[in-house]
């Protein structure tokens, strides 16, 4: 892994350097901060929505993401970055307000469309900003850890709502946990405004600010560039994975045999794991290959063991296949931006990000497979293979190179 040259240090690089972390790690927190989150399925079931209703508004919901991933990431090589990211926010608030003042299906679908065009504006966007700002001020080794925090802080925005959630619902109802809301994504928007963005013509000049121009940079940079291929394509492979089975984890825990209140608790020590490994990707910035892939394989040995053992003791070890799986996310994440020299950073970060809805897409539709005649920890222990197989892969492929 090679950390591109640094462009002109900036004097004052601690306090630049903090202008740029200070509304980043609010935008992180408030971005999570979305008190509808554990409820908004009931509100659906509430609505008089059918399952096959609420799966086709997920399937919309990610349909959106898919299409406009890529698209979306040419248009912030194209433009401002930090106007998509607080465009979306404002996109986002929109759809919420609409499942609350028209519940319906139809708003439903509308919400789950901004929501989707809302997550394609800041994939990709997000990272080149904050990329290419930490190398402008002569900083760009600490972009694991900035990340790293903002993978952490996003977490803990929530765990914050899902403990908020139930005492506003409870005293307000769907409007109050819907307005709160709202208002989280008018202040996420109010920090995308303060992020620093020094992109001026020269910065656009190498693709004309224009969108077909990024599109082409970020497709002909990933094809003529053996490496960056490989970055891009360890992204999906590592986040894909345990980023949809994380949506599985209270049926998981429930499994267990624990009552339905003690689900939380333990969901808070697999979200504690997955903190944990954000906050350590600063000091694992420089992890090579055969580590990496060492980690990979015993993060997903501590899933199928943990999960394979179907007590609550398990847990405690998907909480550490969570921390390896969310530390080796933003590493992966971090090796690709390294690895990007071109004009349309965005871009290629969107390319990968589309492929890793791809294979969320495959793994949701194979643990439905699994789970028709089996438990959900056997789901757990099948899909932990695939983190082995990496795990191996980098290992073998890099330990010839004679690097680790």
């Amino acid at each position: 892994m090679t950390i591109s040259p640094a462009r002109e240090p900036a004097t004052g690089r601690g306090s630049d350097v903090r202008r740029l972390t200070r509304p980043l790690y609010c935008y992180a927190f408030l971005d999570e901060l979305v008190l509808l989150y554990p409820v908004y399925a009931l509100l659906f079931a509430d609505s008089g929505m059918s399952g096959w209703q609420i799966a086709s508004l997920f399937a919309l919901w990610s349909l959106t993401s898919v299409v406009l991933e890529v698209p979306s990431g040419a248009w912030a090589d194209a433009v401002s970055r930090r106007l998509l990211l607080w465009l979306g926010p404002l996109i986002t608030a929109v759809g919420y307000a609409l499942w609350i003042l028209t519940p319906s299906y139809l708003a439903f679908a509308a919400g789950f469309v901004l929501w989707g065009i809302k997550g394609a504006l800041g994939s990709g966007a997000l990272e080149a900003l904050v990329y290419e700002e930490l190398d402008r001020l002569g900083a760009v080794e600490r972009y694991a850890h900035v990340m790293g925090r903002v993978q952490a802080l996003g977490l803990l925005g929530v765990v914050t709502a899902m403990a908020v959630a139930g005492p506003v619902f409870a005293a307000g109802g769907y409007e109050a946990v819907g307005a709160a809301s709202v208002a989280g994504c008018l202040l996420t928007a109010v920090a995308a405004w303060w992020l620093p963005e020094h992109r001026g013509d020269g910065a656009r000049g190498e693709n004309g600010g224009s969108w077909a121009a990024a599109l082409k940079d970020g497709v002909t940079e990933v094809r003529g560039s053996r490496t960056v291929l490989g970055a891009l394509l360890l992204v999906p492979v590592v986040t894909g994975v345990w980023g949809a089975l994380d949506e599985y984890t209270p049926l998981l825990v429930r499994e267990t045999g624990v009552a339905d209140l003690a689900v939380p608790w333990l969901l808070l020590v697999i979200y504690t794991g997955a903190t944990v490994g954000g906050l350590l990707a600063g000091r694992a910035a420089r992890l090579g290959a055969v580590r990496l892939g060492l980690l990979l394989a015993g993060s997903g040995v501590a899933m199928a063991v943990g999960a394979g053992m179907g007590t609550p003791v398990g847990v405690g070890l998907i909480g550490v296949a969570f921390c390896g799986f969310q530390l080796a996310t933003v590493l992966a994440d971090a090796r690709l931006q390294h690895t990007i020299t071109g004009p349309a950073r965005a871009t290629v970060t969107s390319l990968a990000g589309v492929a890793t809805e791809l294979v969320t897409i495959a793994v949701f539709a194979s643990y439905a497979a699994l789970t028709t005649g089996a438990s959900h920890g056997t789901a757990f222990v099948v899909l932990s293979v695939p983190y082995g197989v990496a795990g191996v892969v980098l290992v073998l492929t890099r330990g010839r190179g004679g690097k680790s």
